[in-house]
């Protein structure tokens, strides 16, 4: 269901990304950074044709509070941006700390077969992973041209919460969060 105030995320252009010179010795550096900021593992899926599809991000982080919104960087080639387009509609499974498997599994190339020997449900007309400690059903409210990716902004239309820690990605691999003694 999708509010009147807010266009219809199937009509929404982005304009291509056009080839800018970059500097090689700035994008290194670049990435070096990023690669020191630790940030939560998401799968985000979504359904065309009765088919579910997922792709790993961790560029996903709240928007928000009224109302609830998130904001989802998916790769301006990916399968699921085709399928968020068309949907309108996109979940997000927080995973925890003992699912780095699904992490690697939603992260290949290609959107078909991902969910072959991955339990998995429907919740909110979304595909849901089972275990993960934080679930979104989200509507598109809209896409925003971001370089070679594209920002879905999406207000959450239902969550969900169960026990266990996040897993995260930093220096390029996984692990997850620990409460530091505060003096």
């Amino acid at each position: 269901m999708t509010h009147p105030a807010q266009p219809d995320p199937a009509s929404v252009e982005v304009a291509p990304v056009e080839a800018a010179p970059v500097d090689p010795e700035l994008q290194a550096r670049f990435r070096e950074v990023m690669a020191g900021v630790p940030t939560p593992v998401s799968v985000i899926t979504s359904t065309t044709g009765g088919l579910p599809h997922g792709t790993t991000v961790s560029a996903f982080a709240s928007l928000s509070m009224t109302p609830p919104m998130v904001l989802v960087s998916l790769d301006r080639g990916s399968d699921l941006l085709a399928v968020v387009r068309e949907s309108g509609r996109f979940g997000v499974n927080v995973l925890g700390a003992h699912q780095s498997h699904l992490a690697m599994a939603f992260a290949r190339k290609g959107g078909t077969g991902k969910f072959s020997g991955v339990r998995w449900e429907i919740d909110h007309d979304l595909p849901r992973l089972p275990g993960a400690p934080g679930w979104l059903a989200c509507e598109v409210a809209t896409l925003v041209d971001g370089g070679d990716h594209v920002v879905a902004l999406g207000t959450v239309v239902a969550a969900g919460t169960s026990e266990g820690q996040p897993l995260t990605y930093h220096g390029r691999v996984f692990g997850t969060h620990a409460a530091l003694e505060l003096p």
